[in-house]
């Protein structure tokens, strides 16, 4: 959220302004969160949590069991599988610094599982080609582990440019409707620990909402019309919009984190919830056109520039580390679903520009903490020198960026 004024003056972004809103199904995607995961998240004794990382049978190469510990990491019990389906069954014993797990080939997030803080277990099923990925932990002493994926991956005739562009903005629909799932069922847990009286859970379950959102926030900024502003309704600042229009995220956050009190709170958590399901309905039968994403990447690192590297993003909570992290993975989520045809049709350009979103990834991996429930250090604890560098590498993926909607918009 950018604008400043003290009036809704927000407009469409240009990258997806221009989005087709495809019919609308009666339900929701709440019930059906994330394409990607299988199996719910289930709190359990520690012996549940224990039994559950072996899990997996030993013997089948399809499934396999990853058990995440403070003292030992993130660990899976096999590295190697065959091409098909393989199923993660996932197990956090005692690690407060690593609530997700990823699978990744490239810079593309393959599947997920996230919202697993200690004694929860999850999975995610996904369908895997031959080649190299890694799953990844963020947050684990070592966050990184390399799997194998063997035999013969399927061909394709019609592997053109202009299909592999299709492609892509197909795949960035599906992420976009596993975040919109997982940002309605973290707001309606913030809504209900906001009729609560416990503050502590309250905050936590504030940080964990928020980064669903800064993944796909360019999405939500097309939905503006009139007087309707979703972005705003969701994610105004404090004086952004007239006081009295003042909901959302940051008005709860200035609740729990400036005020320490959930006196009133709960109207907004019931508000929050109403408009991010608006959202979610108007989201699910989008369709994307190739230089959206690169447009939407781009706006993405935007946000970051404008307004979590000067700190005025989680002013009254100072978890703008973990902003900055959701904007970076929605940029690089859009970059990636755009790849492989970036790649046929520049290759030192979409080299240059994975290497500057891998320097950016390292650089703010090194704040993640286990002393903060957002898992990174507060922004508040940064040193100048820290904003400088945190600029520096936004900026190296930036202009290399934006040359990839003028790319792929003549192809």
């Amino acid at each position: 959220m950018k604008t400043t004024s003290a009036v809704p003056a927000r407009r469409p972004r240009a990258a997806f302004a221009g989005l087709a809103v495809a019919a609308l199904a009666a339900g929701t995607l709440a019930g059906c969160a994330s394409s990607k995961s299988s199996g719910s998240d289930s709190k359990s004794a520690a012996a549940g949590a224990a039994s559950s990382s072996s899990s997996a049978p030993a013997g089948d190469p399809h499934r396999a069991a990853v058990s995440i510990t403070a003292a030992e990491g993130c660990a899976v019990d096999k590295t190697t599988f065959p091409a098909g389906q393989v199923t993660f069954e996932i197990a956090n014993k005692d690690a407060t610094a690593v609530s997700e797990v990823e699978l990744q080939s490239g810079q593309r997030i393959v599947g997920e599982k996230e919202n697993l803080p200690p004694g929860f277990t999850g999975s995610f099923t996904v369908a895997v080609d031959a080649g190299s990925y890694s799953l990844y932990c963020p947050g684990s002493g070592k966050p990184n582990q390399t799997l194998t994926v063997t035999g013969t991956a399927p061909t394709s005739g019609d592997s053109d440019t202009a299909t592999l562009l299709a492609q892509g903005a197909k795949e960035y629909a599906a992420y976009v409707n596993t975040q919109m799932g997982y940002l309605v069922q973290t707001s309606q847990a913030l809504q209900a620990a906001l009729k609560g009286s416990d503050l502590d859970a309250a905050q936590k379950a504030y940080m964990k909402a928020r980064p669903y959102y800064e993944k796909i926030e360019p999405v939500a900024e097309s939905f503006t019309s009139g007087s309707d502003n979703l972005d705003a309704d969701i994610d105004a600042r404090q004086g952004d919009v007239p006081d009295a229009q003042w909901g959302g995220f940051h008005r709860i956050e200035k609740g729990l984190f400036a005020d320490k009190s959930l006196a009133g709170l709960s109207q907004y958590g019931d508000t929050l919830v109403t408009n991010v399901q608006k959202l979610q309905s108007l989201t699910a039968g989008l369709e994307y056109k190739p230089f959206e994403l690169a447009n939407g990447a781009q706006e993405l690192l935007d946000e970051v520039s404008s307004s979590k590297i000067t700190g005025e993003e989680e002013r009254y909570s100072h978890i703008d580390l973990l902003d900055f992290q959701g904007n970076d993975e929605g940029a690089e989520q859009a970059f990636a679903d755009l790849k492989p045809a970036l790649q046929k049709i520049d290759p030192a350009l979409t080299g240059s520009i994975s290497d500057a979103f891998t320097a950016l990834d390292k650089l703010v991996d090194g704040y993640r903490s286990g002393d903060n429930a957002s898992g990174f250090a507060l922004y508040s604890s940064l040193q100048d020198a820290d904003k400088q560098k945190l600029a520096a590498a936004v900026k190296a993926v930036q202009e290399p960026l934006s040359q990839v909607a003028a790319k792929v918009t003549k192809s």
